[in-house]
């Protein structure tokens, strides 16, 4: 089996990792950690449609047979007729200050390119993350603004930061 990075689809063993790293504060981050909150969410997702849908979806970061982290995707609406994809990523820690997280950003942006016609993916994070920024701008994306107190975390709102990466920036 090859030992380079891959994304492939969840499997039923993968729902312990997936619910490690939203459920568990040790195994979460800093940046992560929302709480205990609907232990079910990943079973549910698993039993209605493996994780994968016209909507968004989940697929696991890998090295070999080795499980690093996720990544996943959801529709968003801009027009009518139009809407991009926001993703976001998971690693676990062991896994993380590696490169594996700008790889695995990059893996999936191709992946959407290359499936669906949206033109847009964005991504979130808070502005303490500096590892996620960096591991986004390696991945091509290009930093739009602050979202002020857009996310509530460990009792307080926080300013976000928006990232984007659009189909013309690679070139298709």
């Amino acid at each position: 089996m090859s030992d380079q990075l891959q994304l492939r689809p969840v499997r039923e063993d993968d729902l312990t990792i997936l619910e490690r790293l939203t459920q568990d504060p040790e195994t979460t981050g800093e940046f992560a950690w929302f709480g205990w909150h609907d232990p079910l969410r990943w079973r549910r997702g698993w039993a209605e449609n493996r994780l994968l849908g016209d909507d968004g979806g989940v697929l696991m970061v890998v090295r070999g047979a080795r499980p690093l982290g996720f990544v996943n995707w959801r529709r968003h609406r801009a027009t009518v007729a139009g809407y991009h994809w926001e993703m976001g990523i998971a690693m676990l820690p062991e896994a993380r200050g590696r490169g594996d997280g700008t790889e695995a950003h990059r893996l999936l942006a191709r992946y959407l390119f290359a499936h669906t016609p949206a033109h847009r993916i964005q991504a979130s994070t808070e502005t303490g993350n500096l590892a996620e920024q960096r591991a986004l701008e390696k991945a091509g994306f290009t930093r739009e603004g602050i979202n002020r107190g857009i996310g509530w975390r460990d009792g307080e709102w926080r300013d976000g930061v928006t990232y984007s990466l659009l189909r013309t920036d690679l070139g298709h």
